[in-house]
This record gives C-alpha cells, structure tokens and sequence, in this order.
C-alpha cells in the first residue's frame, strides 16, 4: 500500500542481495539473500541482560545468549524464524584484505555494523574501487552518525574522513546507549530500502550526525567528492598495507587476528578442559584469571578483561600458541 515502495519495488527486494559487514547491528531483513558477517560472539554474562532488546530488534534471543552463538549465525536463524524465504549467508570471520572479495563479491549493497575505522576504510576501498554501494553507520557514546556512499556520485568515507593511519586507529566505537545504535540502524536501513527500490532520487546526499542525549543535530554535504581520495591513497586498506594484527575492540576487549590458520577445537577444548567454560563448533571460551578468551575456528581470539595489547598476546601465546 506504500507508494514509495509499490510491486516493483517489493520484486526488487526479492532479487536484492545485501552484506552485513558485523551482523552485530540491528538491520532489519528486507531482502532476498542478506550475507551477514564477522564472527563477535553473542555471549552470556554481560550481554545476556541486553538479549531481550536485541531480540527485539531481530538480532539475537535468549538461547543464543546462554549458548554464545556468534552474531552472524544468531542472526541467520532469527532472519529464518519469521521469513524462510530469505537466503542468509552466514559466515564467522574477520574482513580481511584477502577474503574481501569472496565475502562482499555479487552484492548490491554493503551495510556497515562494524565498531572500528580499519575495517571501514577496508569496506570503503572495496566499495569505490568496485563501484558498490555501501551505508556508512556508527556511534560513539549518546551520539550517532551515518552517511550514504554511493561511489561515482557522493562522497567516499576517504573525503570526509582523510585522516591518517595512526589518527584514524584512535576512532573506535564506544558502545554506551543502545537507543542510540538502533536509531543510527534504524536511518541506516530505511536508506537501503530507498537504494534497493529504485528511490535513489530520495536517499540522503549528506554526513547526518545527533546526539540522542543533547539533542543536537547536524547535516554536512557529502556530495561533492575530493577527486580521486581512494584512489590517490593507493586503495592501502584493500591493499593490506600497515594492516595491524591486533586491535582494541569495544570495551575493555583486544582482537587478537594474526594467525590466519585453523585452531582444532577437539585438541584445545582437552587441554584446557579445566578452562573452558563453554565450547561449540562456532567458538570456545576460556576464562583465565580475569580475563575471558573467545577464540574462534580461523585463530582469532576476542580477550577480553584488557586493552593492553602486550598482555591479550602473552595470553593467546599461553593458551593457544604462536
């Protein structure tokens, strides 16, 4: 009955294919396939008490909460419980420069849910240099921001934000106030429906960012484009050049992604049987004094407990191996 959307627009969204880059965000599932990603685990403890909100917004239930089902696959069955008609890809995995290509080829859109600058520049990189369009979403405490890219026609995330390397590993997401992250989503979503219909006359040509506290709201023009910004800085991101290998990561927590090889969680789970407090075939945690390890199938480890990155690779080191 919407006139925005009408038949064509809803076979449209049936032949839709969208990314999820961190499935973590509560994006809600219009398309035909959603491939939903990045392995954060959707664990017990300090995020059970937020599962009924993130229920709610067709992210995780209760279940998956006390089992710590990764976030991409958690969102898969949610996404089935109420349409089996849609495709979801899951997959438990770090965005890397090496299996970009498999994991955001063949889509029309690219939704961003991830919590740091690295990976978005990566996503970015991707995006101008393969003419897809992505929705740039984030938020830092009460205040939220988003932006659509639409390469050859708007800005990329690279003009409004040509910081360097060391200046950009600074701007990572502290996650405060869940209204604010579902209303950044919620903008977000509504402007891929608008891409994904054919509205694109409609989609907003500005950087938009609000604080939900303060109340204070503010546009930027992101039409005009700096000629070439991507390009100019070599697509390094896409590149993998000066890629760090371990990240702070939310809260408290460090991401530890420089092994790049298979961990058997058969041999793992004996060993430190007397540690492990749970153990599937997506993820194993391990507590260790004070902090908490989940460790994922490719060898990466989520520590949490620290921000020291000296003290999350002495554990990986310690438990898991070099």
């Amino acid at each position: 009955m919407f006139k925005g959307v009408g038949p064509e627009g809803q076979q449209r969204l049936a032949q839709a294919r969208v990314v999820i880059v961190d499935a973590g965000r509560p994006v809600l599932p219009w398309p035909r396939c959603w491939r939903v990603g990045r392995g954060h685990a959707a664990d017990s403890r300090p995020r059970l008490r937020r599962a009924e909100q993130l229920a709610a917004a067709s992210v995780i239930s209760e279940e998956d909460a006390r089992e710590s089902v990764p976030k991409a696959i958690a969102a898969a069955r949610q996404i089935a419980r109420f349409n089996s008609q849609i495709v979801v890809e899951p997959h438990v995995a770090d965005l890397v420069p090496a299996n970009v290509d498999a994991l955001l080829g063949g889509c029309d859109l690219i939704l961003d849910g991830t919590d740091n600058f690295e990976t978005r520049y990566l996503v970015n990189d991707y995006a101008v240099k393969n003419s897809v369009a992505w929705i740039y979403a984030a938020a830092v405490g009460s205040y939220a921001v988003t932006m659509n890219i639409l390469p050859g026609e708007t800005a990329c995330l690279a003009c409004i934000f040509p910081e360097s390397r060391a200046e950009r590993r600074d701007l990572r997401d502290i996650r405060h106030f869940e209204f604010r992250r579902e209303s950044s989503a919620s903008i977000a979503a509504t402007e891929a429906l608008k891409f994904l219909v054919g509205a694109r006359v409609k989609m907003r040509g500005t950087l938009l960012s609000w604080d939900v506290w303060t109340n204070e709201r503010a546009e930027m023009s992101a039409i005009h484009r700096r000629r070439d910004a991507a390009l100019a800085r070599g697509f390094v991101h896409l590149a993998g050049e000066g890629r760090p290998h371990i990240t702070l990561c939310g809260r408290n927590s460090v991401q530890i992604h420089e092994r790049q090889r298979p961990v058997d969680f058969a041999e793992l789970s004996v060993r430190l049987q007397l540690m492990a407090t749970f153990a599937t075939t997506s993820c194993v945690e391990v507590l260790a004094r004070a902090y908490e390890m989940t460790l994922f199938p490719d060898g990466r480890a989520i520590i949490k407990g620290t921000t020291d990155t000296a003290v999350a690779r002495s554990l990986y080191a310690r438990y898991v191996g070099t």
